[in-house]
């Protein structure tokens, strides 16, 4: 009994050292396994906090290069240094080619950047003014209206480097039977964004110069607006996007017109048929600058108010830099054979027959008139909630341009 005893003793305790044996083996096999999964999970830690750095470096360099434009001393003579955003106009040549004359104490760095089509420096110059990618730009009049309705920090210069009339930027289908703003009540109109500011002026033109109340139209956007607003009760506004694909839409009927600054490639080319809403567009146009006394602006010169604040001084020398670079463009027409036309030196004569005044002054006394005119129609359309004098939208060194 007692041997029985022993013998089952013996075998547990040798049961006992082989499962310990057992044991032993399976952690040092496990051993490496796991200090592999500790590695993997300390490389896996590493990687997420490399990429963590990535991304924060990544946002800082985003960040810093939106603030390329933002005001700072570019060199050891201690100049201010100011980056300018502006579209590729005989007017601004001089910019590129470094004939204007740029004031003591300005060191200028000139980017060509385009609103809705791309140039050497990018696009969507309106959008990265109001993110601060520059301290001065070629800005549009409707959305520097509304930003300054709202107290967005900016301040205008009284140049105006683009004009439009909005006659000639009417266009219908070929074979329609519309000759006049009346003829598209309760039709489709398209429209870059409803702030756009031919936008602005085409809606503004119909109701007051043509007695047809833009509220009656159903209008087609194509734009995302720059300057959130609220659309007045009752105004029929619908977005569509695509608005190179307005010469496809108006050719198949789907849209009755469109009021375009710059009309689709697929028009311009000729790829798809449109013609103009006016028959004698010109004439109309003659007409109506005898009538209101002014070459309708399109875009205003911006700068950051912040630089103007700790600047005072550099308003009027920006005003001066963008009179002397028209003054330099105007002698480009001296030569006959300057632009690819082969008769533009006579249309630069006869333009300057038809209009009594020359219709690109720059100023603010001589566009006071224009700069009202806007302000209506941009109160009456919903875009600013009330109306204001036209001295509040510019540095003060300039009101006496």
């Amino acid at each position: 009994m007692a041997r029985n005893v022993k013998t089952r003793t013996k075998k547990k305790a040798s049961a006992a050292s082989k499962k310990k044996k057992a044991s032993a083996a399976s952690k040092r096999k496990k051993a490496p396994a796991a200090r592999k999964r500790k590695k993997t999970s300390v490389a896996r830690k590493k990687a997420s906090a490399a990429s963590k750095r990535k991304k924060v470096s990544t946002a800082s360099k985003r960040k810093n290069a939106a603030a390329v434009g933002r005001t700072k001393t570019t060199s050891a003579s201690g100049k201010l240094g100011l980056t300018i955003g502006i579209e590729r106009y005989d007017r601004h040549f001089p910019f590129f080619d470094n004939t204007v004359k740029v004031p003591d104490g300005i060191e200028l760095k000139v980017m060509q950047v385009g609103q809705s089509v791309t140039l050497r420096d990018g696009t969507d110059r309106h959008g990265r003014m109001l993110k601060g990618d520059f301290d001065v730009a070629e800005f549009s009049m409707s959305t520097f209206l509304m930003a300054k309705g709202r107290g967005m920090p900016i301040a205008g210069i009284p140049v105006f480097p683009r004009r439009l009339f909005s006659q000639s930027q009417m266009w219908v289908h070929p074979q329609s039977n519309y000759w006049h703003p009346k003829d598209l009540v309760g039709k489709k109109v398209a429209l870059s964004s409803f702030q756009t500011t031919l936008s602005l002026l085409a809606k503004g033109d119909m109701k007051f110069h043509y007695d047809v109340p833009w509220e009656t139209i159903h209008w087609i956007l194509t734009t995302e607006e720059k300057v959130k607003f609220k659309t007045k009760p009752g105004v029929k506004l619908d977005y569509i996007g695509d608005r190179q694909d307005l010469g496809r839409a108006l050719e198949n009927k789907e849209i009755d017109a469109f009021f375009l600054p710059h009309p689709p490639h697929s028009v311009v080319s000729g790829k798809t048929a449109a013609r103009r809403l006016f028959a004698d567009s010109k004439a109309e146009e003659l007409d109506y600058f005898e009538k209101v006394g002014d070459f309708p602006i399109m875009h205003v010169i911006a700068i950051r108010q912040e630089v103007v604040d700790k600047n005072p001084w550099v308003a009027k020398a920006v005003y001066d830099m963008f009179n002397s670079a028209k003054d330099i463009a105007e002698t480009y027409y001296e030569d006959p054979n300057w632009a690819r036309l082969a008769w533009g030196r006579h249309y630069f004569e006869e333009e300057r027959n038809l209009f009594v005044r020359d219709p690109w002054e720059n100023g603010f006394k001589r566009n006071r008139k224009n700069l009202e005119r806007f302000i209506m129609y941009s109160h009456d359309q919903g875009l600013i909630d009330s109306p204001y004098e036209p001295e509040t939208l510019f540095a003060k060194e300039t009101l006496d341009t």
